[in-house]
């Protein structure tokens, strides 16, 4: 008798809450997001409802032009090694730029992390965004996109095959004949490629899972099929199921292409959620938000994703439909969101920027704690999801939300578990533990 499939949910911390504006309110976290004890907190409480990690993402630049947005002030391995200390069994997953570590210093930084954590280190490998971060690494601008995922398959190459340099056996550690490591069986990779050259072998012993885990979030065409190589778990952007489901059934299509259709592979898309007794209250939840927007930025930034003039349109008054996308001639990934918002919401004009300002897109379920977990129901029976990366609009009180009310009933229903499977990252996204490839281990 099989099993039932039950699903995967992940944190995503980011500051006050993913609310763009929420941390201005008066209740809001934001004077404590430089603060550690904070972050260690959030992952307790994550940890509480058994989500299966706690996810960072990075930026290496400033934006002073944007006075409103709260930067990383931390930087977030280090930020998770101190959080391994306060936690026992949630993963512990940070953003890391192919563009900008090289495969040595990558590999070294998580690698000590899945030590330390005793094997519930992740990486979601990035090719990063933005010239100012490039600027800060001694590049003038960033190379072009099919470069910059080009560099990044070498990297996560060198760093697996770096992360397998060591031997479950390497370290004897044999007092008698005074012999603490075994030679034979820490190896040199020596790699001579484009973009690194690394001899190895790391300076980080293999941990208790093997590897850390491999995560992917890029939703191009080549972000898909970096992903279906190399992802062991995908990040993933959908506002509604229909689109969720698209994208699932092409990243399970690519994975069977690569002949990794036996491989587990949750994808996971971002979920935005207010919860509350009752449907009225969660709305209200959003509302007290909402509220704090910068309505001027938010319409020009609205007027640019869609080539439509909002400025004279009431606040409250509903936003009729857009024209087909084939009629817009700027990025169409966001004017399609934007499309599937109105469509599906009917929102007014101030609601939709609401949308738009916290998740910037993701799916966003509002309503009591039954509503809320029959909805995130059917998108994982349909197949839409393995789970979810969930994006709280505001901390600790939307998880607090999320774990207390919301968690209890998908356990009950038998969807999510009630007490982790064992103690590393993999074990609790159903991944095996890899075995250290012949090509290296022969060398």
């Amino acid at each position: 008798m099989s099993m039932q499939r039950t699903m995967h949910i992940n944190a995503f911390l980011f500051g006050a809450g993913h609310h763009t504006m929420g941390w201005r309110h008066p209740d809001s976290s934001a004077q404590r997001v430089g603060e550690i004890s904070y972050y260690e907190e959030l992952a307790v409480l994550a940890e509480s409802g058994c989500l299966d990690a706690i996810f960072f993402a990075d930026g290496h630049s400033i934006n002073r032009d944007y006075s409103a947005g709260i930067p990383w002030l931390l930087e977030p391995i280090t930020m998770l090694s101190a959080i391994a200390r306060s936690t026992t069994h949630i993963g512990l997953v940070t953003t890391v730029s192919s563009s900008f570590y090289t495969p040595f210093h990558a590999a070294r930084l998580v690698a000590s992390l899945d030590q330390i954590s005793g094997g519930r280190a992740g990486i979601n490998v990035v090719t990063s965004m933005f010239d100012a971060e490039a600027r800060n690494h001694g590049f003038s601008a960033l190379p072009a996109h099919a470069q910059r995922y080009e560099r990044a398959e070498e990297f996560v190459e060198v760093i697996k095959q770096l992360w397998d340099s060591w031997s479950d056996e390497a370290l004897p550690m044999d007092k008698e004949r005074g012999c603490f490591l075994d030679p034979e069986q820490i190896r040199p990779i020596n790699h001579a490629g484009k973009y690194f050259s690394v001899d190895g072998p790391l300076t980080v012993p293999r941990s208790v899972q093997g590897q850390p885990v491999l995560f992917q979030a890029g939703s191009s065409e080549t972000g898909r099929a970096f992903a279906a190589k190399y992802a062991e778990a995908i990040y993933s952007v959908a506002w509604d199921r229909e689109s969720a489901l698209e994208f699932a059934a092409d990243m399970r299509r690519r994975a069977r292409a690569s002949g990794r259709a036996e491989s587990p592979m949750p994808i996971l898309p971002g979920l935005v959620t207010y919860v509350a007794p009752t449907r009225a209250a969660a709305f209200e939840k959003k509302r007290a938000l909402d509220a704090y927007l910068d309505i001027d930025a938010a319409i020009a930034q609205l007027n640019i994703f869609t080539g439509q003039d909002y400025r004279g349109h009431g606040l409250d008054e509903p936003v009729q439909e857009l024209p087909p996308a084939t009629t817009f001639a700027g990025p169409q990934g966001r004017y399609q969101t934007v499309q599937r918002i109105i469509g599906t919401m009917q929102p007014t004009l101030r609601e939709l920027l609401g949308f738009l300002a916290a998740g910037g897109g993701h799916a966003t379920m509002i309503g009591t704690p039954t509503e809320v977990a029959d909805e995130i129901q059917q998108w994982f029976e349909s197949g839409a999801c393995d789970g979810f990366n969930l994006m709280c609009p505001s901390y600790p009180h939307s998880l607090q939300d999320f774990v207390e009310l919301v968690v209890p009933i998908l356990q009950e229903r038998g969807l999510f578990r009630s007490e982790y499977p064992g103690t590393t990252l993999r074990e609790s996204l159903g991944l095996i533990r890899p075995t250290i490839k012949e090509s290296v281990a022969a060398q």
